[in-house]
């Protein structure tokens, strides 16, 4: 084989492979914001719900609610007493280790009677730390005031706090905690899911490209007109005629479904953090950008005048400022029309801006009309 010869055959073997990396590169961007729809939606009547009681936390190490500042753990440990039988009406009772606490849960959803939750365990009162109590029998209440869990157990906290006559330590939140699996479900939601022959499926980030996606995709793999996006956030299937099976049989059929999901052009800003996240589909049109940064620096050194020896004078302050101005400006920096997120990035960071400065010229090129993206400031 010849020079030439073996030259031509690793050219065309170049361009082959160039050719399937160009084919590939867009399959795999695709696969790569591709995501399950079970990822990407909630169902209908699949949700948690919330449970909330009130209860006492006891066996605190004297670290519980002061009686005379919490009147309602009072009136709640007197009442707790005479359920169990212990008169204690006119009484002065004085305990440091009781403290009332609010108990918070949330309802899985087909949750059972009989199975168990984590809840959490929150001081209402001025105790200290709920470090070594337990939590007495509480009742967990819905949003219908009935009673779907009850609570009880010894409460976890993750802080501590340990004090002297001089020196306090705290770490972490004493006065919250956790029980594991500490609530017993006692009734069930009423909602039966097999019995439905049509639901909505609830997008999480709402947008139409993606709801009408996400119904083309069912219905190619159903074969039937099956789902129907209603707006950006809900796609509604129904239950084809003749399918073998119910509505469970359905969605566990669609739910593994990849779908390409779509998102609007945003940019996220948090003052408070400084904090900037950029969307990659932000464009922006060819601006000219300048930035001056103006440092005032005051400090004060004030001089003490002593009077002069056998005089009637007295020491006196003088007050003395020293006041310095500096501003550093730099020339126009221009940010070319960007095509993808990096090159506006570039852009952005060839100015040499801290992010608290970007958060602001950011801004000022959404009022000129040179950013497609919507700002949403936290």
């Amino acid at each position: 084989m010849t020079g030439m010869t073996m030259h031509m055959i690793l050219r065309r073997l170049a361009a082959t492979a160039l050719s399937a990396a160009l084919l590939l590169a867009p399959m795999a961007d695709a696969f790569a914001a591709a995501a399950r729809i079970k990822d990407i939606v909630d169902m209908e009547g699949v949700r948690e719900n919330q449970l909330v009681g009130y209860g006492l936390v006891v066996g605190l190490n004297g670290t519980g609610d002061r009686l005379n500042n919490s009147p309602f753990t009072k009136q709640s440990l007197q009442s707790m007493l005479e359920r169990l039988g212990v008169n204690t009406a006119g009484e002065n009772v004085r305990t440091a280790n009781v403290a009332a606490v609010m108990v918070t849960a949330n309802l899985p959803p087909f949750g059972t009677q009989g199975s168990r939750i984590d809840v959490s365990v929150a001081a209402l009162g001025d105790s200290d730390s709920l470090q070594g109590g337990t939590l007495l029998v509480t009742p967990l209440l819905g949003a219908d005031g009935e009673v779907y869990a009850i609570a009880q157990g010894p409460v976890n906290i993750n802080g501590f706090k340990a004090q002297g006559d001089a020196a306090t330590v705290i770490s972490g939140v004493p006065t919250t905690g956790r029980i594991s699996s500490g609530a017993v479900i006692e009734r069930e939601i009423d909602f039966h899911l097999g019995s439905q022959t049509s639901l909505r499926l609830a997008l999480r980030n709402p947008d139409l490209t993606t709801a009408r996606r996400i119904a083309l995709s069912i219905n190619d793999f159903i074969g039937v007109p099956t789902a129907t996006p209603e707006d950006p956030a809900t796609v509604r299937v129904t239950l084809p005629r003749g399918f073998n099976g119910n509505i469970v049989d359905l969605l566990t059929d669609i739910e593994q479904l990849m779908v390409e999901t779509d998102q609007p052009a945003k940019i996220v800003i948090d003052e408070n953090s400084g904090i900037i996240v950029m969307g990659k589909d932000v464009r922006v049109s060819s601006v000219a950008v300048a930035q001056s940064n103006l440092t005032v620096t005051i400090a004060e050194n004030p001089t003490v005048v002593q009077p002069a020896p056998f005089s009637d004078g007295v020491t006196a302050v003088e007050p003395s400022t020293n006041l310095d101005v500096f501003a550093s400006d730099k020339a126009l920096a221009v940010v070319n029309e960007s095509v993808t997120l990096q090159e506006l990035v570039d852009g952005l960071n060839a100015l040499g801006i801290a992010p608290r400065d970007l958060i602001a010229i950011l801004q000022a090129i959404k009022a000129t009309g040179a950013l497609q993206a919507e700002i949403e400031v936290l």
